[in-house]
């Protein structure tokens, strides 16, 4: 399992508009596919991350600064391979965000090879919780006209489809008028269905306090994220312990000692921290276990198809985040065997590690390098 050969693959793919979030506008869904490929033949491939305009840095990271220090490891010695990969997050002149994205990509790449020698999927070589876990929706993009009847047949959509619940998106308007969204988002889902408000730190304390005052009747699973990121640990502190509202936040975090601030400071019911953001499923799992001994759920942000494996891998996995085709077309396209989404859950692939088979031809098409 010695590993020989390291390829990264930039893909980009346009959306069909531009989505608008409360702090961002989407137009590209970009990701790069990683393949690590042992002596033995066996070929770990995953994609992930959606990086834009660093998408090459993190390219020529993983060729030029990482593929040398892992030639000749192990692939099973998983955390070996990490520790030897981490040092180029240590160059002050650079953005160590990109750096930690590049571990990321091989990271995840190397757990397939894991898992493909075991020939068993991820969530079982890491003992999960079963072979499905609860799905959810991420949607509810602002529109530009009919925007509170375009919500309510969203969530009545996706409630028909299978989906347990739905991240709406909030935080670019007053946040009276966000709450209407809310109102618009539960009208249309019925009761039952989870809904989470999703700001993407659009708000001041005292704004996300209104609107969390405003949507309490409305059965929200959870607020995300809710408060500007430069006093988020204590805002988000301080509001956990103002409303009855659980709150998520974590996906800004680039590492596990980011997410130990968060927990250990009373700010979150459940982390969302994102692998590929991150530092890859390794450094997950680290946030995982640290969750777990503080009662906190763990999920993943973004990025589907390691993200089921990885909250069914673990006791106190709470979702799936499945992005739509208009905001992820990607997924939709390239992973020919997208698992089921029915009654709430997704069903996971028992194939040997992460389970993808890709469309090779769309590879081709769509590669940026």
């Amino acid at each position: 399992m010695k590993i020989e050969k390291i390829e990264a693959i930039a893909l980009r793919m346009p959306l069909a508009r531009p989505l608008r979030a409360a702090t961002a506008t989407i137009t590209m869904r970009c990701t790069i596919l990683t393949r690590v490929t042992t002596r033995d033949g066996i070929v770990g491939e995953c994609f992930s991350n959606n990086e834009d305009t660093g998408q090459q840095e993190i390219v020529r990271l993983i060729h030029d600064e990482i593929t040398p220090r892992l030639t000749g490891l192990s692939a099973l010695h998983v955390q070996a391979c990490w520790q030897a990969m981490h040092p180029i997050t240590r160059d002050i002149l650079r953005d160590r965000r990109m750096a930690i994205r590049a571990i990321a990509c091989v990271d995840a790449a190397i757990w397939d090879a894991v898992g493909k020698s075991m020939h068993a999927p991820l969530h079982h070589v890491w003992g999960g919780q079963g072979d499905s876990i609860p799905a959810i929706a991420m949607g509810g993009y602002y529109k530009p006209k009919d925007d509170l009847l375009e919500v309510a047949r969203e969530m009545a959509n996706l409630r028909a489809q299978g989906f347990a619940g739905c991240k709406l998106k909030v935080g670019a308007l007053t946040p009276e008028q966000d709450a209407e969204r809310v109102r618009a988002a539960r009208d249309g889902a019925g009761a039952g269905f989870w809904l989470m408000p999703d700001p993407n730190q659009g708000w001041s304390f005292a704004e996300a306090l209104r609107f969390a005052r405003a949507v309490e009747q409305y059965d929200i699973r959870w607020m995300e994220e809710p408060c500007h990121w430069q006093n988020d640990k204590l805002d988000l502190a301080r509001l956990r312990r103002t409303i009855p509202i659980p709150l998520c936040a974590g996906q800004s975090e680039i590492s596990s000692a980011g997410c130990r601030e968060l927990m250990a400071g009373g700010g979150i019911d459940i982390c969302n921290f994102d692998p590929s953001w991150g530092g890859g499923p390794t450094e997950w799992r680290k946030v995982a276990m640290m969750a777990d001994t503080y009662g906190i759920g763990i999920m993943s942000h973004l990025e589907t198809q390691v993200g089921a494996a990885l909250a069914a891998g673990v006791a106190n996995g709470v979702c799936v985040e499945v992005m739509q085709p208009d905001r992820d077309p990607l997924y939709h396209t390239l992973v020919l065997n997208r698992p089921e989404i029915k009654e709430g859950r997704m069903t996971l692939s028992s194939l040997p590690g992460w389970g993808l088979v890709l469309d090779e031809t769309l590879i081709e098409k769509i590669r940026a390098n």
